[in-house]
């Protein structure tokens, strides 16, 4: 019984020993596979390296070390010019003296000598109608005049010469009325005959005929209408507040609407003294000074009057600034990296703002291309053409045409 446990015993130690053989030699195959494996992927990797540096960067203009691309940007340099801020109103500019000619005696035309758009001259004659009849009745009027005027004579030599003639004071005081009469008839005769000749009142140009060549025409027709064209008047109407600070002779800045490249000077030439009760404005009549030959009598103009002007103050274009809620901000050029910076804002005329503090002058500012920027960005200026540089500097120089 003893031998036989013996040799359990020693059959379970020499099953144990060949199993712990067994996995000692698989454990080392693993780990050299795992050698090899690790061998293989470290020389793949300075291969890798190898290829990469053996291989030239061609995007790497536009990337800084960390891989950002540079944003492309325009830039213009802040600059101390005038700001104005204006009241502005739109009206008609007409003219000041406008006259339709109208008949005065009846008859048929038999003369038209001008047509619409033709100058005229301060009694030009324009249209004659038929004169028989008037001149037959100025002629029979003088005949009478003489006759009235010789019986007047006649009782005036007698009474002068002869104190006890036997002509009676009521004969005398009728004669005398006769002859007083009969020269009313002949300037009666003679101003019909001069009405049936149509002139101009004053020199001008015809802006408007409405007769015709053999027309019969009667008292109160309208036939010519005559137009000074200088000066042309301008009557606007603004708030009582607006009208305080302005005064007559004031120069105003005068755009035509059809056409805003127009632009010519005006002045205030009166103000009204009372105050519309129904709308609470005051008439103001502005006088355009020397208008370019394209502006009409009845035209469309905007006119601008100066309430404000800054002479020397930073100003720069409108499309610079970023607004916020309460806030504005522009990017600055600052070494190839945009700087954002708050600013404050002042006045404002049309594409140009003030700039009241947050910048100084000749610094660049980033017009075109801030929308994609951030505090720190790369960026990447774009150089202008001449042209453009031009119309910039005139642009932040003078004021922009409003309309």
């Amino acid at each position: 019984m003893k031998r036989i446990f013996v040799y359990v015993v020693l059959v379970l130690v020499l099953g144990a020993g060949a199993a712990g053989l067994f996995y000692f030699e698989a454990g080392s195959d693993t780990s050299d596979s795992a050698d090899v494996a690790d061998a293989s992927t470290d020389s793949s990797g300075d291969g890798e390296d190898a290829t990469e540096e053996g291989t030239p960067d061609d995007e790497g203009d536009d990337e800084d070390d960390d891989g950002e691309t540079a944003v492309p940007v325009n830039v213009v340099d802040a600059s101390v010019g005038a700001v104005s801020t204006y009241i502005t109103a739109t009206s008609n500019l007409v003219p000041e003296d406008e006259v339709t000619v109208i008949a005065e005696v009846e008859g048929r035309v038999t003369e038209l000598n001008v047509e619409e758009g033709d100058r005229v001259e301060a009694g030009q004659l324009l249209a004659t109608l038929l004169q028989d009849d008037e001149k037959i009745a100025y002629e029979t009027a003088k005949v009478r005049a003489a006759n009235a005027r010789m019986a007047y004579e006649r009782a005036q030599r007698m009474n002068r010469e002869e104190p006890h003639s036997l002509i009676a004071q009521e004969d005398y005081d009728r004669i005398a009325m006769d002859h007083r009469v009969a020269q009313q008839e002949v300037a009666e005769a003679k101003w019909r005959l001069e009405r049936a000749e149509i002139r101009a009142p004053f020199a001008g140009r015809l802006t408007w005929r409405n007769t015709t060549l053999g027309q019969h025409i009667v008292p109160g027709n309208e036939l010519f209408r005559v137009t000074k064209f200088d000066p042309l008047v301008s009557r606007i109407y603004l708030p009582e507040a607006d009208v305080l600070a302005l005064n007559a002779g004031r120069e105003v800045g005068i755009t035509l609407k059809a056409d805003a490249n127009v632009r010519f000077r005006g002045r205030i030439q009166m103000i009204s003294p009372v105050v519309d009760t129904t709308t609470g404005t005051v008439k103001v009549t502005v006088e355009a000074i020397d208008p370019p030959s394209v502006v009409r009598p009845g035209g469309f103009v905007i006119i601008d009057i100066v309430r404000e002007t800054r002479e020397r103050t930073l100003v720069l274009p409108r499309e610079a600034v970023i607004r916020e809620l309460k806030s504005a901000h522009v990017f600055v050029a600052k070494d190839d990296v945009a700087e954002k910076r708050s600013v404050e804002v002042g006045l404002e005329e049309n594409q140009r703002l003030e700039i009241l503090s947050g910048l100084d002058e000749g610094e660049s500012v980033v017009v075109a291309g801030q929308g994609s920027l951030k505090d720190g960005s790369r960026i990447k200026i774009l150089e202008l053409d001449e042209s453009a540089q031009a119309s910039n500097a005139e642009d932040r120089n003078q004021p922009a045409p409003r309309g």
